[in-house]
């Protein structure tokens, strides 16, 4: 499976990485696996993403050896996460927590 992963540029989700599961002329369908699950994807404009086209190795065998599911997801958003965490010389990243609009 050709997975690609993309940041959010725009709109209260602005720094939040996600999985394209879904691609439409305008539009493509995101989802992280927690807060926007593949059963509900998050609609969003394609010009306010920005897709992430080199991935770590491992990443990309996330989705050879296991199922295309939230679990796999989150599991390869956390990968990239750490990724970029140990080429800038990061120690902490603070996670981004699902927030519930009232």
């Amino acid at each position: 499976m050709d997975i690609k992963l993309a940041v959010s540029r725009a709109g209260h989700d602005k720094d939040s990485i996600y999985v394209i599961v879904k691609e439409e002329a305008d539009w493509v369908y995101l989802a992280d696996g927690t807060c926007k699950p593949l059963e509900k994807p998050k609609k969003k404009n394609r010009k306010h993403i920005q897709i992430i086209k080199k991935l770590p190795k491992e990443i990309t065998e996330v989705f050879t050896q296991e199922d295309f599911r939230n679990e796999g997801i989150k599991r390869a958003i956390k990968l990239y996460r750490k990724s970029i965490m140990d080429t800038q010389g990061m120690k902490n990243q603070e996670e981004t927590i699902c927030q519930k609009q009232t």
